[in-house]
């Protein structure tokens, strides 16, 4: 049997590999130390230098002069980032909701720890990510990740609070590494966010002017500047008391994971049209009441469009001013193939048969079967003779949707008293984002029968599980949320910390709850997951001699009763075993009693795990008539010395395919 690693993904082996597979002739040994007796420990390396020329068509000789986006301490983020971790996630049910059904997740903990922990399960099957980190304003924390330190001693601290308990700091405009720090924190978190997306993923990224350019260059290096796709804009505020310019904007930065597989797919993105809806509403309604006067109509549909604002998102659908018995249409469409160059060929008048005037930059259609096609439907509007050019006809109930636009406005006090309203109006959090907003570009990028699942790891008030919950709640979809926060702390003095929440977890944990109870009351016959399991960023549940047994002589050993902390559960075994197999975390859990032995089945017996002691023979033998993809025990775990003898008989004899692994 095999040993799990109970430790997350080393990122340097497995690019080690992939580059070998590449080219073999760069794979190299080197010695990274010493064993007590002398010996050397000696582990696969890349030879640069071969690498390099294996990637130049001219002799490398030395450094040379190039295009690149640096700074300070970046060589060791990057190894740091790749850097394996002894820590696990241990389930909390008391802070849970619905643990047993729900598909969600909060993770609580450092965000870095917990993305790499996540690397092997979680590796390309996230949709969506968005987050919202700390903007660098000279005033904001950035999490303290001590890059200048050994990477031997980080990798020992591995992302634990310092002596002090600190984990962020505010990053002030005298401090000389003011861009340093920020790009190091937020550098080796992008690059493991995008092994979580999917070949057909988007991240979304929320920034002001501070890191804006710094932001796009490094994206540009993690994500690949041919995955660029865009940069809006949301203008939030207005600031009376700005000294030159009142900047009230803030910047999303848009990258596809792979965007030759959204181009391939063939997948575009639209969003329903601002209104359209309500339009229709009112067309019905006019039309019960003046029956085809359309007139009457028409003026009654140009008084719903008065009533709005003029920089009202809707407002564009006032253009649609004419209407008949298909609603309101616009028929003043270009007819002209774009940009010139398009095919010319004869169009008659239905009235004088006689050819049409044909555009300069030739017909918007390729031939004259598309166009005949298009004046059957409708979409083509003649003129009162051949001398004047066709238009096109557009209407609205049949083009309701439309691309997103760069530049939204949405206006942050809006977001601060609806978000109000979920505590009483008690102010508990500053600032949140717009939960319309992220739903937005939710809706905008998934399917609503496609199971994505949407990844926030700068959670905060958790505003991106909200989005999710109440746009499944609306199109009965079946999006998925995971949320990570680190559990800071809120300031004594603050209105979140006497309303009795002592962390930002405690507040993000508290508005899903709040949330998932007002979206069921106002839809009550919609079918969503209101619920969360809490899982929380702990030290590894095995001692260290799991991981270095050659550490400890023979005499220590016999105080060591069990490899296994003394505090873990079964259950915090069982999820450190999935972390470590690739088992999504929101799989399906049940305890089943198998010879009065409490047996874990995940995913309807994907995998069985039995952590108690003295299993017999008999218990093995009903585990394995199972056939479980992977079955995990403890290594102390059998009941006799044959009972461990027989175990891989057994399984070869009821289930040869089962991946046997022990603790």
């Amino acid at each position: 049997m095999d040993k799990l690693r109970m430790h997350s993904v080393n990122k340097v082996n497995e690019h080690i590999e992939k580059i070998t597979t590449l080219f073999p002739n760069c794979k190299t040994e080197v010695i990274k130390g010493h064993r007590e007796d002398g010996t050397p420990i000696i582990e696969y390396a890349i030879d640069f230098d071969i690498l390099r020329q294996e990637l130049s068509d001219v002799v490398v000789e030395g450094p040379v002069e190039r295009y690149q986006f640096t700074w300070p301490e970046k060589r060791k983020i990057i190894l740091a980032a790749n850097a394996p971790i002894t820590k696990t996630l241990r389930p909390c049910r008391e802070e849970s909701v619905e643990f047993d059904t729900t598909e969600n997740l909060y993770i609580e903990g450092d965000n870095l720890d917990a993305l790499k922990l996540l690397q092997e399960t979680y590796l390309s099957k996230v949709k969506m990510i968005y987050i919202d980190p700390p903007y660098n304003t000279g005033n904001d924390f950035v999490y303290e990740d001590d890059f200048s330190e050994s990477v031997e001693k980080y990798m020992e601290r591995s992302g634990n609070y310092d002596e002090e308990g600190n984990r962020l700091v505010k990053n002030t405009e005298t401090n000389g590494r003011f861009h340093t720090d920020w790009l190091n924190m937020i550098y080796s978190r992008l690059k493991l966010a995008r092994n979580l997306l999917r070949d057909d993923g988007v991240v979304f990224i929320s920034i002001d002017d501070a890191e804006q350019e710094n932001l796009k260059k490094l994206c540009d290096e993690v994500f690949g500047a041919k995955n660029f796709v865009a940069c809006l804009i949301y203008d939030k505020n207005r600031k009376n008391d700005a000294r030159y310019f009142s900047v009230g904007h803030e910047y999303l930065l848009v990258y596809f994971k792979n965007a030759q597989t959204i181009y391939d797919q063939g997948v575009i993105f639209r969003a329903p049209k601002e209104g359209v809806d309500e339009v229709r509403i009112e067309f019905e309604r006019l039309k019960k009441l003046h029956g085809d006067n359309w007139d009457e109509v028409g003026k009654g549909i140009k008084e719903l469009y008065s009533s709005w604002s003029n920089d009202d998102d809707r407002k564009p659908l006032a253009r649609f001013t004419k209407v008949d018995e298909k609603g309101p249409y616009r028929d003043d469409g270009n007819i002209s193939w774009p940009g010139g160059g398009g095919p010319k060929y004869e169009v008659l008048h239905p009235v004088t048969n006689k050819p049409c005037k044909i555009p300069d930059a030739g017909w918007r259609f390729p031939n004259p079967k598309r166009m005949k096609e298009e004046i059957d439907s409708g979409r083509v509007v003649f003129g009162p003779d051949e001398t004047t050019l066709p238009r096109i006809r557009r209407n609205l109930f049949e083009s309701d949707s439309q691309v997103m636009r760069s530049v939204h406005f949405s206006y942050a006090q809006t977001a601060t008293v609806e978000f109000n309203k979920l505590f009483a109006n008690v102010r508990v959090f500053d600032n949140p984002k717009s939960v319309d907003d992220i739903k937005r570009l939710i809706a905008y990028i998934t399917e609503i029968n496609d199971d994505s699942i949407i990844l926030d790891f700068f959670s905060g008030s958790a505003t991106t599980a909200h989005a999710t919950m109440q746009l499944n709640a609306e199109d009965g979809g079946n999006r998925r949320f995971i949320m990570v926060q680190l559990p800071e702390e809120t300031d004594e003095k603050s209105e979140a910390f006497k309303a009795g929440f002592k962390t930002i977890c405690e507040i993000g944990k508290e508005r899903i709850r709040r949330a998932a109870k007002k979206i069921r009351q106002e839809n009550p016959d919609a079918k969503f997951d209101g619920g969360f399991r809490t899982l929380k960023v702990d030290s590894s549940n095995m001692e260290d001699v799991y991981y270095n047994p050659t550490e400890y002589q023979q005499v220590k050993l016999w105080t060591l009763a069990d490899n296994i902390k003394p505090d873990r559960t079964p259950e915090d075994l069982l999820f450190q075993v999935m972390l470590d197999l690739g088992v999504l975390l929101s799989s399906k859990i049940e305890e089943i009693s198998i010879g009065f032995k409490k047996v874990f089945s995940v995913a309807d017996g994907y995998l069985l795990a039995c952590f108690d002691d003295n299993v017999t023979d008999e218990v093995v033998t009903e585990i394995a008539k199972r056939k479980p993809y992977y079955y995990v025990m403890r290594d102390s775990s059998l009941a006799t010395d044959s009972t461990a003898i027989n175990f891989e008989q057994i399984f070869a004899t009821y289930s040869p395919t089962t991946i046997r692994k022990v603790l």
